[in-house]
C-alpha cells in the first residue's frame, strides 16, 4: 500500500510539473498559479472526501455454510486438541470471528438491501452482514441473477435493532457511460475480511479500460463459456488493488458516486491477475438492480438468430455488421421475416460490429422491448421491426416475489422451455403460444390436465404469444377458462382444456 501511494504521489508531482511546464512552454511565468504541493494536496483531499462519501454505504459480508442438526458440536464449542474442555469459537456475530468465505457488499436501499455479486453466494449457506457501526445482522437472499453477476440481499426476518439503529445510507450512483480512459477511480471494500470491523479498505488506480470481455469458460452445458452478459464486453478495467473479498464493493469517482461494482469473475479463472474489473453502473445496471430489490425474476431480450462475423474478404469490401447464420424457427426474427444470410448492420440504429455486440446489445434490452434492425440483404438496405422474446438464462436464479399464479399455473415465454439433450446458445426451436412452466397440485389448472411443459396458444379463440398477454386475456373471467394447449407432451397435437373457476 505504501508504495502504492508513494506511486501516486510521484504521479501527482509529475502530473503538477507537466502543468507548469505546459504554461512556461506557452510564454507565461512558472509561478502563475498554485505551486505544485498545493495541488498534489487538492488532489489528495479530493480522495479523502470521496472515500468518506462512499465507505458509510459499504459492508463486509461473510458467507457461513449451514450446519445441519446432529452434523457437529454447536458452532461456539468445539473439542479442544489439548484434552482441556471445549474450546470457544466465536459465532459469525461475534466481534472476533474470521470466515473462511467473504465478500463485500453496498447499501442500495434505506430499508437495509445490500447489493454484491452472484458469484459470492453458494449452496447450504448463511450471510451475515457488518455495517460500517458495527452492527451484525443475518441476511437473507431478496433476489439473484446469473446474467448480470449480482445479487441482493436484505436483513432477515428475524433481525431486530434498537431504536436509533437500522438506519442505512444508500450509496449515491454515478453514471459508468461517462467513464474516459484515465480517469481516477477508488475500490472499497473487504480485502482478505480485515472489513469484519466495519470499515471498508480502500485502494485506487486510473481506468485503464471500459469495455473489458470476461474470459470465456466452456462448460458441459454452455460450449461458449458466455454465461453472463460481461463475456461480451461489458467490465471497467482498471489498475486499482483489488485483493480476495472486494468482490461486492464500490469502484467509485472522484465525487463519491458508485460507477462500478468489483468482480473477480476475470482473476478467478487467472485472466490478467494483475487488472481489476468492475461491472459498470449503466442503464442495464440499473434495471437489473431495481428488478432484484423487488424480488424479481430479470428478463432479458432475444432475437432468435445465430450471428457470425464478417470474412476478412467481407470486411476488405467495406462491409459492416453480423452475418446471419441460422434463425431459430418460431422467433422474433422468423416471424419478422429475417432470413440466413441477412446482414445486420444496426440495432436501434446503433451501428453493431461483431457478434459479440450483436449478442450484448440484444441480451441489454429487456424481454418485449421493440427493436429496428438495420438489415443488408442481397445490397438492398431493409429497415425491420421486432418484438423480441425472453432469453433463458442458465445457472439458478433466486425470485422471492414471482408473477402472481393463475388457477394454479404460472406461465412463461415459450423460448425458455427447456429442450432435453440440446446444448447450445439457443433453442433449437421455439414454439407457437406461451409455455406452462409450474402446476400446483389439485388447482384448478391441474385439474383440467394442464402440467408444465405444455404451451398454450389460445385463450378464448384468442391467440396468446407473451405472458402478458395471456393475462389479459384472462383478466376478468370469472367463470371456466377455454385454452388451446399444444406441447412435446401431447405428442404435436393440440388439445381443449377447460379450466374451472377457482374455489
Amino acid at each position: 500500500m505504501q508504495r502504492r501511494v508513494n506511486s501516486f504521489r510521484s504521479g501527482c508531482w509529475a502530473l503538477a510539473w507537466a502543468v507548469l511546464l505546459g504554461a512556461e512552454q506557452a510564454g507565461q511565468p512558472a509561478d502563475v498559479g498554485p505551486p505544485p504541493g498545493d495541488l498534489v494536496a487538492a488532489i489528495e483531499a479530493r480522495l479523502v472526501e470521496a472515500i468518506a462519501a462512499a465507505e458509510k454505504s459499504v459492508v463486509a459480508i461473510a458467507r457461513v455454510k449451514k450446519e445441519k442438526p446432529g452434523e457437529r458440536l454447536p458452532a461456539e464449542f468445539r473439542p479442544n486438541p489439548f484434552g482441556r474442555g471445549p474450546l470457544w469459537v466465536p459465532k459469525p456475530t461475534d466481534p472476533d470471528f474470521t470466515p473462511q468465505e467473504f465478500a463485500s457488499g453496498v447499501v442500495v436501499d434505506a430499508r437495509g438491501l445490500v447489493l454484491t455479486v452472484y458469484h459470492v453466494l453458494g449452496e447450504d449457506s448463511e450471510y451475515f452482514v457488518t455495517t460500517p457501526d458495527r452492527r451484525v445482522f443475518r441476511a437473507k437472499i431478496v433476489g439473484a441473477d446469473p446474467r448480470s453477476d449480482l445479487a441482493v440481499l436484505a436483513p432477515d426476518d428475524d433481525t431486530r435493532f434498537a431504536p436509533g439503529e437500522g438506519t442505512f445510507t444508500p450509496i449515491s450512483l454515478g453514471e459508468a457511460e461517462q467513464l474516459r480512459k484515465g480517469q481516477f477511480v477508488i475500490a472499497l471494500g473487504n480485502p482478505f475480511a480485515v472489513a469484519r470491523d466495519g470499515q471498508a479498505s480502500a485502494s485506487w488506480g486510473i481506468v485503464a479500460n471500459v469495455a473489458r470481455k470476461a474470459p470465456a469458460l466452456p462448460q458441459e452445458n454452455e460450449p461458449t463459456g458466455k454465461t453472463t452478459l460481461h463475456h461480451f464486453g461489458t467490465l471497467i478495467q482498471t489498475d486499482a488493488k483489488l485483493n480476495l473479498g472486494t468482490s461486492g464493493g464500490p469502484l467509485v469517482n472522484l465525487k463519491g458516486q458508485m460507477v462500478g461494482l468489483v468482480t473477480a469473475i476475470p482473476a478467478a479463472i487467472g485472466f490478467e491477475e494483475s487488472a481489476g474489473y468492475a461491472i459498470p453502473v449503466d442503464a442495464t445496471f440499473r434495471r437489473v438492480v431495481e428488478t432484484l430489490k423487488a424480488g424479481q425474476e430479470v428478463e432479458y431480450g432475444f432475437l432468435g438468430v445465430e450471428p457470425r462475423n464478417l470474412g476478412l474478404d467481407e470486411l476488405a469490401r467495406g462491409e459492416q455488421g453480423v452475418r446471419i447464420n441460422r434463425v431459430v424457427p418460431g422467433g422474433p426474427a422468423a416471424l419478422a421475416g429475417l432470413r440466413p444470410g441477412d446482414r445486420i448492420t444496426h440495432i436501434n440504429r446503433v451501428k453493431v460490429h461483431d457478434a459479440d455486440e450483436f449478442v450484448l446489445q440484444v441480451g441489454r434490452l429487456p424481454a418485449a422491448a421493440r427493436v429496428r434492425l438495420g438489415v443488408v440483404r442481397q445490397r438492398e438496405s431493409l429497415d425491420v421491426d421486432v418484438e423480441l422474446t425472453k432469453y433463458r438464462v442458465r445457472g439458478k436464479k433466486i425470485v422471492t416475489a414471482p408473477a402472481p399464479a393463475w388457477r394454479g399455473m404460472r406461465v412463461d415465454y415459450a423460448s425458455v422451455a427447456e429442450e432435453p439433450g440440446h446444448v447450445g446458445p439457443g433453442p433449437v426451436a421455439i414454439a407457437e403460444g406461451i409455455l406452462v412452466s409450474e402446476v400446483e397440485a389439485g388447482s384448478p389448472a391441474w385439474q383440467a390436465g394442464l402440467r408444465p411443459g405444455m404451451f398454450i396458444s389460445h385463450v378464448e379463440g384468442t391467440p396468446v404469444r407473451t405472458p402478458q398477454q395471456f393475462r389479459q386475456a384472462v383478466a376478468g373471467r370469472a367463470g371456466q377458462v377455454r385454452l388451446r394447449v399444444v406441447g412435446p407432451a401431447l405428442a404435436g397435437q393440440a388439445s381443449e382444456r377447460i379450466v374451472p373457476a377457482a374455489g
